[in-house]
């Protein structure tokens, strides 16, 4: 009898353990859900640009579920958004400590390392993402990689990288902006205008294109499309420091066509 009673008070007590294991795991799963609806509100927030109310959704998220590498790529993107890289790189290599392969995070990484000019950090972080091959969007780790090698003055390897990312998609404006400027920075004008005038009509509201497109068309003594190109960038964005620069280099060449 008495074996009876403890094989019986085992299975009661093994029962019980069951149900407050999957009681805890219920309950579990109800915070992962609702954390992924903070987070999933914030991104759209993100995407609005409303960095502040994204940044509350994404916080009361991490209260729940801390381990999300997405949120953690989240809390990245709204730091550097915000111009505070110090603050978005702890959060990228969170990300990446927990999904090693997140080549997102790595990227973002990259472009943080970027914002604080600290390129060789930032090649390192690209060249990885370059060789994930599931990575849906190689052009842009590419042409990241063409923009750090133009900072450090390596205009053969930014060319070089520029290309590879054209050959991917041929009309991916950022990378012919890029090698129109490294062409430009090489002295070789008329491929310069070529690819600038390319991004131009791609996205012809990127001061940042006709500004570079106007420095072209001064080095091949084209004043009036020079002049034209920077009364552009002020049109686009007139109270940037880039506008007020292009007034500058407008100023100067006002009188030579």
């Amino acid at each position: 009898m008495k074996k009876i009673w403890l094989v019986g008070a085992g299975c009661i007590l093994a029962v019980s353990l069951l149900l407050a294991c999957s009681s805890k795991n219920i309950e579990k799963q109800k915070q992962i859900y609702q954390a992924e609806k903070y987070r999933e509100l914030g991104e759209l927030l993100l995407r609005d640009k409303k960095y502040t109310s994204a940044l509350k959704e994404f916080l009361k998220a991490e209260a729940l579920n801390p381990d999300d590498y997405f949120l953690q790529n989240d809390f990245g993107l709204i730091y550097y958004y915000k111009g505070k890289p110090d603050l978005a790189i702890p959060r990228f290599k969170k990300a990446l400590a927990l999904k090693d392969d997140y080549s997102p995070a790595r990227n973002n990484l990259g472009n943080a390392y970027a914002e604080k000019r600290e390129w060789d950090k930032a090649i390192e972080q690209y060249k990885i993402v370059t060789e994930d091959l599931l990575y849906g969007t190689p052009q842009y780790p590419l042409s990241n990689l063409g923009f750090a090698y133009y900072e450090k003055k390596d205009y053969r390897l930014a060319e070089k990288y520029f290309l590879e990312a054209l050959d991917i998609r041929k009309d991916f404006s950022a990378a012919l902006y890029g090698l129109g400027k490294t062409y430009v920075a090489m002295g070789r004008v008329t491929d310069a205008i070529t690819r600038l005038e390319r991004a131009a009509q791609i996205a012809p509201d990127a001061p940042r294109v006709h500004f570079e497109l106007g420095k072209a068309y001064t080095m091949n003594r084209e004043y009036k499309k020079a002049y034209d190109a920077y009364q552009e960038v002020v049109r686009l964005n007139p109270d940037s420091p880039l506008a007020e620069q292009a007034v500058l280099e407008a100023q100067k060449i006002k009188y030579l066509f």
